[in-house]
């Protein structure tokens, strides 16, 4: 069965980033002049996903206005004879079929995900989080379905990170101690281990393929102390009752929903940027200068 659904939970309030999402969703911060959330869209649709189900909460009305076909602006570009820009408006709001469920109360990421499930029906579908861009040749999705193709179970996606880094991600566990294979078979995903105690270095970044068994699932985890239901506990259960694999990414992973990557990605991508990149460049080129003309003792 082809994937042609995902489910991009973003109800989140991103207290990480207040003042700025105050009013206005994390998802909807800008890596230069795309949102984080279109990112992950195109990513997406790039893998050949239809349907895009956006499970949101109070407050996140723009992200509906973003993909929604916006006629008054369409008018004003074509007056202005903004033709490129004009396109580029009307290509968003046609990249796919979008669908929006309410998360009425914040109960955690995987209440977020159980709000989706009369949509998604009885079959596999994508998921991700609305805060993580993973940069990649061949999308992110694209790599994980062409592995579920292969084994037909839940499949996660994982990236290599510094041993050092480890406890600030899901590490999954390996079923067999040597990995050389881009695909591999897991038993467990350990949330933010010490170092010492990480099964592997390989990390998930939020990316998923879920058969429907994950609401099954879903339906059974308990809250937690503070009465939230988590994502993490569900596949937890599903690794104790059957075979899921790890899909070891080719990309360049940014978690936008933490201040630092975040800039990173705005570096990144700015450099890159048809309009900006060339004088962006001789900018930071300019600070390198600036810098070290600052450490050279015979400056002044």
């Amino acid at each position: 069965m082809k994937i042609q659904k995902a489910v991009i939970p973003v109800a989140g309030f991103g207290t990480r980033f207040l003042p700025a999402t105050i009013a206005q969703p994390k998802e909807m911060l800008p890596v230069v002049d795309i949102p984080v959330v279109q990112y992950i869209v195109e990513e997406m649709v790039a893998s050949g996903i239809k349907e895009i189900i956006f499970v949101t909460g109070r407050g996140k009305r723009v992200i509906e206005d973003h993909f929604d076909p916006s006629p008054e602006l369409e008018n004003l570009l074509e007056e202005g004879r903004k033709i490129k820009l004009l396109k580029e408006i009307k290509r968003i709001s046609n990249l796919a079929k979008f669908i929006y469920v309410r998360q009425n109360k914040p109960l955690g990421n995987g209440h977020a995900l159980l709000c989706a499930k009369e949509v998604v029906g009885n079959e596999p579908f994508a998921f991700s989080y609305g805060d993580d861009i993973i940069e990649a040749k061949v999308p992110a999705i694209k790599q994980m379905t062409e592995t579920y193709n292969k084994y037909g179970d839940m499949i996660v996606g994982v990236l290599e990170v510094p041993r050092e880094n480890v406890s600030r991600y899901g590490i999954v566990r390996p079923k067999n101690k040597e990995v050389n294979t881009k695909n591999f078979e897991i038993t467990q995903i350990v949330e933010k281990p010490e170092i010492k105690d990480a099964p592997s270095n390989f990390a998930s970044v939020g990316r998923y393929i879920f058969n429907p068994d994950i609401f099954e699932a879903l339906k059974i985890t308990k809250p937690s102390k503070i009465g939230e239901i988590w994502l993490a506990d569900a596949v937890d259960k599903i690794l104790k009752k059957r075979a899921a694999y790890a899909c070891n990414l080719e990309g360049t992973y940014y978690d936008c929903g933490n201040k630092l990557e975040y800039l990173k990605a705005n570096l990144a991508f700015g450099l890159r940027h048809k309009e900006v990149g060339k004088e962006f460049r001789k900018y930071i080129r300019g600070l390198k200068t600036q810098k070290s003309k600052a450490l050279n003792p015979n400056t002044f």
